[in-house]
């Protein structure tokens, strides 16, 4: 088990998203009641919970696909609540959506050439070759559609679908759901390799050794609220939280 440290390095200094007192309902069922959550430049942040404890829910606010009823909402050091969602997108926030939602009709390579973000202000900017080089499965299978590939090939689609708009921060919420073992290694794998490049993540999975291995820091939510949070050495050494908010 690896040991992320005690708190964000200097490498982690500059705040990136600032997210204070985030509330979102559907209809009349409020679901976020006031949730805290900070990720620095090049930190990977884990958000932890049972279901229904309002994870996806958290994401769906912060990205402008559900209205927030309270809070706010920093990126990059502006204000972004009530955004809408492409507007969110363009300024470098990128989503893997929970059930992956690649285009059946579309090739692996029509995915990466059509979402690939020309004007990126980066030295070594996402493209589809590049997204090949990580996951070697999508070079093979590059002129197929993504109806026929595997579930786990469509998830490392998704997630090079969302790695060629070059983000400043990259959102996964359950990347590794319902995949075989081996094709969960490659996604950690992938992960790993995002995080020692200094990319900047918010990952919601319910593996926590893999994610005390990955994160930094971990935030955990209960019934809508923060319950805790720390970093990945604290979390670790107390299994107490473990049992007492993630059911493990």
């Amino acid at each position: 088990m690896t040991d992320r440290g005690s708190a964000p390095s200097t490498a982690h200094d500059e705040v990136l998203l600032d997210v204070r007192g985030l509330r979102a309902a559907y209809g009349s069922s409020q679901v976020l009641h006031g949730v805290d959550l900070q990720v620095h430049v090049g930190e990977v942040v884990a958000l932890l919970g049972r279901n229904g404890m309002g994870k996806t829910t958290f994401v769906r606010a912060l990205m402008g696909i559900v209205a927030a009823s309270g809070g706010s909402v920093h990126f990059a050091g502006g204000p972004i609540a009530a955004w809408p969602v492409h507007r969110i997108a363009r300024l470098g926030i990128a989503l893997v959506p929970e059930g992956r939602q690649v285009f059946a009709n579309l090739s692996v390579l029509e995915h990466l050439s059509a979402f690939t973000r020309r004007d990126a202000r980066t030295a070594t900017p996402w493209h589809a070759q590049r997204v090949f080089a990580l996951f070697p499965r999508l070079a093979e299978r590059r002129d197929h559609w993504a109806q026929h590939l595997s579930g786990g090939e469509q998830q490392m689609l998704a997630i090079g679908r969302a790695l060629v708009t070059n983000p400043r921060l990259l959102i996964l919420d359950e990347a590794t759901e319902g995949l075989a073992p081996l094709v969960r290694e490659e996604i950690w794998r992938a992960l790993a390799q995002l995080r020692e490049a200094g990319q900047a993540i918010l990952v919601i999975d319910k593996y926590l050794q893999r994610l005390i291995g990955l994160a930094d820091r971990h935030v955990i939510l209960e019934k809508g609220r923060v319950a805790w949070s720390g970093p990945s050495h604290a979390l670790a050494a107390d299994p107490g939280l473990w049992h007492r908010y993630l059911g493990v």
